[in-house]
């Protein structure tokens, strides 16, 4: 095992809407804790799963396409700017679940169960491309189990490391910050 302070970092990252909170960690301490964004501002976040007006087809096709392609900017530009800011190189990230048999045809996904996850699914998606194109290997955890599984390995130390960066880093240190940190505990190194 790599000495403390030498290994490369981990990155756990919990997705939401557009923007996630990323947490980077070494061996035995955070090193990052930011908010990415996903997409660049004034873009729908949302284009399956759009409220408001009803939409065509074609007009639904035509925005998930323009909203793909702005998260693909604006998810490179965080990423290369994490890279940049960060100590050491990213050996890699670990992302909520990405379903492997998720439907990619647009018609499908907008039929429910499919159109509640859809856009959710599409940011991981274009995580996981991105993050591979960099060399980043990709790991995947369950949020809902993340941090429980990370407290059973820790075991007595396991409020300190999940909860004390609280006190080093000051706030916003929130459930979604533990659960990224905690991805990379379970996953170790990918």
């Amino acid at each position: 095992m790599p000495e403390a302070g030498t290994a490369n970092l981990r990155v756990g990252i919990y997705d939401h809407l557009g923007w996630a909170v990323a947490v980077t960690a070494s061996v035995d301490q955070v090193v990052d804790r930011r908010r990415i964004e996903l997409i660049e501002p004034g873009t729908p976040n949302m284009p399956i799963h759009h409220p408001g007006k009803r939409r065509s087809f074609e007009e639904i096709e035509a925005l998930v396409a323009r909203v793909r392609t702005s998260a693909e900017r604006a998810t490179a530009a965080s990423l290369d700017a994490l890279a940049a800011a960060l100590p050491r190189p990213v050996a890699s990230v670990h992302l909520r679940a990405v379903p492997v048999d998720f439907p990619t045809d647009i018609a499908i996904q907008l039929r429910p169960p499919y159109e509640a996850r859809a856009d959710a699914i599409m940011y991981r998606q274009v995580l996981v491309t991105l993050c591979r194109a960099r060399g980043w290997a990709v790991a995947f955890y369950d949020a809902k189990t993340a941090e429980a599984e990370a407290a059973a390995k820790l075991g007595d130390a396991a409020d300190g490391v999940l909860r004390g960066p609280r006190d080093k880093l000051g706030p916003p240190w929130t459930k979604d910050h533990r659960t990224a940190l905690a991805a990379t505990l379970i996953a170790g190194q990918a």
